[in-house]
């Protein structure tokens, strides 16, 4: 199996700063439990369509949030690619895929612990943004593509009291179901980071962090297009 990630995944890489190859743009959403990610992410990628990527010349195209369907589609082509290759353990190695596709689908993604399966992971998301225009919610892919250059790493957080009574609001918990369903979740996904880069996250692993409470998603969009623009990610089509 060692020689299905050395072989396969690690042709994937992520960024080669001898040859200039770089990923991207990619965008990056991580999130307390209560901020509404999708959301912004929705929105993000109807905004961003059409926008020109550092030049010009490029070819618009469009920018996708990384729903369920979208990355099944990524799996699946990195499945084709490893049954038209020679890799060993081609078998075990589409198993690989598989299960961790099946585990985004069913949110079940922050439960693996097996080394070769975050290995996986990490090799999706790194197609991801190899493939530009994506915008990844969760799932550890901040810190992931933490050195990717062309990418936004974005932070969505809020004060505890105010998410406990967001999700009384759209889940009609009590308090205390709340309280206990924010606390499960967050204590999940750092728990999550932490097998992905060995350590708890920290706020200089995001380039940008929200205060959710405070900010209407369409604020929190506009900043994000502007921050875009500021870093010559993106600019408008024309070169405006």
């Amino acid at each position: 199996m060692e020689d299905f990630i050395n072989s396969y995944l690690s042709t994937i890489k992520c960024f080669n700063l001898e040859t200039g190859d770089f990923p991207g743009p990619v965008v990056t959403i991580s999130r307390q439990a209560g901020c509404s990610a999708h959301r912004i992410a929705i929105k993000l990628s109807k905004i961003l369509t059409g926008y020109s990527y550092m030049s010009e010349t490029k070819t618009d195209a469009d920018w996708r949030w990384v729903d369920k369907e979208h990355f099944m589609k990524v799996v699946t082509e990195m499945i084709d690619e490893i049954n038209k290759g020679e890799f060993d353990y081609a078998k075990e190695a589409t198993k690989l895929l598989k299960e961790v596709g099946t585990a985004f689908a069913d949110e079940t993604i922050y439960d693996i612990s097996d080394k070769h399966l975050i290995n996986t992971l990490k090799g999706i998301i790194c197609r991801l943004a190899n493939q530009g225009r994506n915008i990844i919610v969760g799932r550890s892919a901040g810190v992931i593509l933490k050195e990717v250059p062309n990418k936004l790493n974005i932070r969505l957080e809020a004060p505890v009291e105010w998410r406990i009574n967001r999700i009384m609001q759209i889940k009609e918990y009590s308090q205390a179901e709340a309280a206990k369903y924010i606390n499960n979740i967050d204590s999940k996904r750092d728990s999550f980071i932490e097998k992905i880069i060995g350590r708890k996250a920290e706020n200089n692993d995001f380039d940008v962090i929200f205060n959710y409470a405070l900010l209407e998603d369409d604020q929190i969009v506009d900043a994000v297009i502007n921050i875009l623009r500021s870093k010559k990610i993106i600019s408008r089509p024309g070169g405006l």
